[in-house]
């Protein structure tokens, strides 16, 4: 990914998440495979102190400063932005999430800044509201990269200039190292006959847990499925104690592993025998891609951008969201043909290598990057 000749470029990337997830996962990569590339790019990452994502990335590889945020705007993170502008030369900020731009915005107002690029990472419309029309549209923002046609699609209906809009899918890396966390069957006490159906997603609205559980329920209770076994990885939240109270209520406890946040949880999916998502709301999950690289067979609901990555009936399975029963079918179905199994895994893991690596993520947004700084063609001539 080499720069223009004799250009450098120095990057801020706001991020003002609490939690560990697929947007913060997608900085990490973004700013490794950026840091790859041929040129002098630097990569500073502001984020929340002690934060999950600042424990995640504080030790690793990459430049990161933080600072504390007691509450959702605090001026602390504002006046941090000013101060690491300057420090550090930058020449673009890249905003990451909703509540990083509405401090960003806010900084535009104290002090002199870079032009902004916006990562929209979900397929969540843009609100109707006056100060949230007026953030998503503010000139300092050149470019929006969305990732996904849909979330592009629907973006474009509250942003005024649809050429700040470009697509950008994400992806995963390549190659992957695993440090082996542990042994699912082992930790679990599953023996080799049970399926393992895996699900990684924090217990928030988006990811509709609940009809995760529905699913659940349905298998054991009303098809008698006994031979399944519910893995779900994920930050608890305060939705939590409702989900643990439903699978208590409907007797699923021994058939179901909620285990938590876990750091670097994707080094476990490779142990999952069946991939399941059952997202109301979603740009495109990380958890996807990453069953794809581990030729995992994904059944998944076919909001947001998941159906321009699966096909179902070629590479997966899809329904509506909020139809367990439609799910839980297919689950049923795709565990008993092992050839369509491996037929899914080897397609999906094929369009991976060939679309979704976060080598092409980097080197798209470097391109846009460049467009930005430099002219319509990325050069400055």
């Amino acid at each position: 990914m080499p720069l223009s000749a004799g250009k450098s470029m120095n990057i801020l990337h706001l991020s003002a998440a609490k939690n560990w997830g697929g947007g913060e996962n997608h900085i990490e990569n973004l700013c490794l495979e950026l840091n790859l590339a041929v040129g002098n790019i630097q990569n500073i990452i502001l984020c929340v102190k002690d934060a999950g994502f600042h424990k995640k990335i504080k030790n690793g590889k990459l430049k990161v400063e933080a600072v504390p945020m007691l509450v959702k705007f605090d001026l602390r993170y504002v006046s941090k932005i000013l101060s690491l502008t300057k420090k550090y030369n930058i020449d673009l900020i890249h905003i990451h999430d909703s509540t990083a731009l509405t401090l960003g915005v806010m900084a535009t107002k104290l002090g002199k800044l870079p032009p902004f690029v916006l990562s929209k990472k979900t397929s969540f419309p843009i609100k109707n509201r006056t100060r949230t029309l007026y953030k998503y549209n503010h000139p300092q923002i050149n470019k929006i990269l969305c990732v996904s046609e849909k979330t592009k699609e629907i973006s474009s209906r509250n942003i005024e200039d649809h050429s700040k809009l470009q697509t950008i899918y994400h992806g995963t890396a390549i190659p992957k190292i695993s440090s082996g966390l542990f042994n699912l069957r082992e930790r679990l006490d599953l023996s080799a006959k049970k399926i393992i159906v895996g699900t990684v997603a924090n217990h928030i609205r988006a990811k509709n847990l609940e009809t995760w559980i529905e699913i659940i329920n349905y298998v054991i209770n009303i098809r008698k499925e006994k031979n399944f076994h519910f893995v779900q990885i994920g930050s608890y939240t305060d939705r939590s104690p409702k989900y643990k109270e439903r699978i208590d209520k409907l007797n699923l406890s021994e058939h179901v592993s909620m285990l938590g946040f876990i750091p670097n949880a994707s080094e476990l999916i490779s142990q999952f025998d069946i991939s399941l998502i059952t997202s109301q709301s979603e740009g495109i999950p990380q958890f996807i891609y990453e069953s794809f690289y581990h030729k995992v067979p994904v059944i998944s609901t076919n909001v947001g951008g998941i159906p321009e990555i699966i096909k179902d009936g070629e590479n997966g399975f899809l329904t509506n969201a909020h139809e367990p029963q439609s799910l839980a079918e297919k689950l049923i179905a795709l565990s008993r043909n092992k050839d369509l199994m491996k037929s899914f895994t080897e397609r999906s893991y094929k369009k991976l290598i060939e679309n979704f690596t976060t080598t092409k993520m980097a080197e798209q947004t470097l391109a846009e990057y460049k467009k930005v700084l430099y002219g319509k063609n990325g050069t400055g001539n």
